[in-house]
């Protein structure tokens, strides 16, 4: 995972676009749905605020969402056309701190309903553990403190309760904006939250009962969830999941696994997989897939809910669940 900090010509190519709209006067917020016929047109910065955001949206909503199907979050650079669709639209559903164009564009435009889903669920900052470097941040689940500010871990969405916090956000957003449809985002919200409790449940029961509560990432995405659940991520990397570990990283993370019976390294799904297949070859150990669901390649056969439990299949298995 690879979060960009430093400006690019593409990225300044988007500001000084932004910029020449807002002085043309180039678009503007509707106050009220109707720009494409009755329907809300809504702006949804990457998959999981695309797939909350049809959820509660419905019938009565337009989404574009700025990263395609496949492509990770972090590398989006926007495109002029993309640009304008954030300025034009009656709302933007984003998370502040993960795609560093989309919040200069949300800032330099005119949107009046900017829906962030860290005001909803504040992000928690970890570090990698024991032998770890301070530069390659991670997620332990131990040593987390609550932020004001983007700073953090954003995969929020592994926990359902937290996504469940964002949906009430969205839902409360998209009344407020379109008050005739008020009762259909509520009831919509009210759907998904109760399909997200029951998620949660799922994954309560099934890593109940556990050989070992440890597992082996290639990159820090699953905090929150190892949190929720009480489990224990040992990640190799923390921002960057194709980094080469260092050698007191490598010992770090074998210590660990050979301490808890850790039987599996996980890779994600959008990211080769050859990093934990050589750890793994290294360690001993298997090899799976833990999916953070920041994009997803076929998302007219998967979905948020498929690729969870896959998910929890997959954990059930690599810690000896009974």
């Amino acid at each position: 995972m690879k979060i960009r900090r430093t400006s690019t010509p593409a990225a300044l190519a988007v500001t000084a676009l932004v910029g020449s709209l807002l002085l043309s006067g180039c678009g503007g917020v509707s106050s009220a749905a109707g720009k494409d016929g009755d329907k809300l047109e809504v702006v949804a910065s990457f998959y999981p605020m695309e797939f909350l955001t049809r959820q509660i949206g419905g019938e009565h909503v337009k989404v574009t969402d700025l990263t395609a199907p496949g492509v990770e979050p972090h590398d989006l650079e926007l495109t002029a056309k993309q640009v304008a669709a954030v300025q034009r639209a009656d709302a933007v559903v984003y998370l502040k701190g993960l795609q560093p164009t989309v919040d200069k564009a949300v800032a330099q435009s005119r949107v009046k309903h900017a829906v962030d889903a860290t005001a909803a669920s504040p992000l928690v900052d970890h570090h990698l553990d024991e032998g770890g470097d301070d530069e390659n941040e991670a997620h332990d689940g131990e040593h987390g403190h609550e932020h004001e500010g983007p700073a953090g871990d954003p995969h929020i969405w592994l926990d359902p309760t937290r996504y469940a916090a964002v949906a009430r956000s969205v839902g409360a957003e998209f009344a407020e904006i379109d008050p005739a449809n008020a009762a259909d985002y509520r009831r919509n919200t009210d759907d998904l939250v109760a399909r997200l409790t029951s998620l949660d449940q799922e994954f309560k029961d099934g890593l109940a009962d556990t050989g070992t509560r440890t597992f082996v990432t290639s990159h820090a995405a699953f905090g929150y969830l190892a949190d929720h659940y009480g489990l224990e991520q040992v990640a190799i990397n923390g921002v960057d999941p194709e980094a080469e570990p260092t050698p007191s990283r490598m010992a770090a993370i074998q210590r660990a696994a050979k301490e808890n019976g850790a039987t599996t390294v996980f890779f994600e799904a959008l990211v080769s997989p050859k990093l934990a297949e050589t750890v793994a070859t290294d360690l001993g150990l298997k090899t799976a897939v833990l999916d953070p669901l920041e994009g997803i390649k076929e998302p007219d056969r998967n979905d948020y809910f498929s690729v969870m439990r896959q998910n929890l299949t997959n954990l059930r298995a690599a810690l000896g669940a009974r």
